[in-house]
């Protein structure tokens, strides 16, 4: 079985350098912290690959449409797994992704967060597969997000030393 590094290869897909605050922003915790066999991965949003916040931003139902929110899911994948590689050294070392939660910037009477969120477990999927990519999800809507980013997701996962 190809390794997550090979799946992203294959895909084409290029992990982003870590994310970069806007200016004046402090963010005083860890983007993964490791304990025992888990990693708690906090909120990320959608980045470009060099670290930046990723365009559009908005509410979904508003500046962006379905598409584009599931596309920023993706991207907030993407930032995630870039966290993680650093952290654990190899994204390999995650065995089940065990729980993700997705909010959603959404504008008043936006219903389809689920649809969004798809975009980052549709990606987690490819990566690592039905057996270790299959993962619990909440999808929920979120009146604002900070910077005013489209989507944010925070998650879990099983990890081996």
């Amino acid at each position: 079985m190809p390794t997550a590094q090979q799946r992203l290869k294959a895909l084409g897909l290029v992990l982003p350098q870590p994310v970069k605050a806007p200016p004046g922003v402090v963010l005083p915790f860890q983007f993964v912290r490791v304990h025992g066999g888990r990693a708690f991965i906090s909120g990320h949003g959608p980045t470009d690959a060099d670290g930046s916040l990723a365009k559009p931003l908005g509410k979904v139902g508003r500046e962006l449409d379905v598409a584009q929110g599931a596309a920023a899911a993706r991207l907030v994948g993407l930032a995630m797994l870039g966290s993680l590689e650093r952290a654990l050294g190899d994204l390999d070392r995650i065995t089940a992704w065990t729980r993700v939660f997705g909010m959603v910037n959404s504008a008043p009477g936006f219903n389809m967060q689920p649809s969004v969120i798809n975009g980052f477990s549709d990606l987690i999927l490819e990566v690592f597969g039905p057996k270790v990519g299959a993962h619990a999800r909440s999808a929920v809507g979120m009146a604002e997000l900070p910077f005013d980013i489209p989507v944010e997701i925070e998650a879990e996962v099983e990890i081996h030393a």
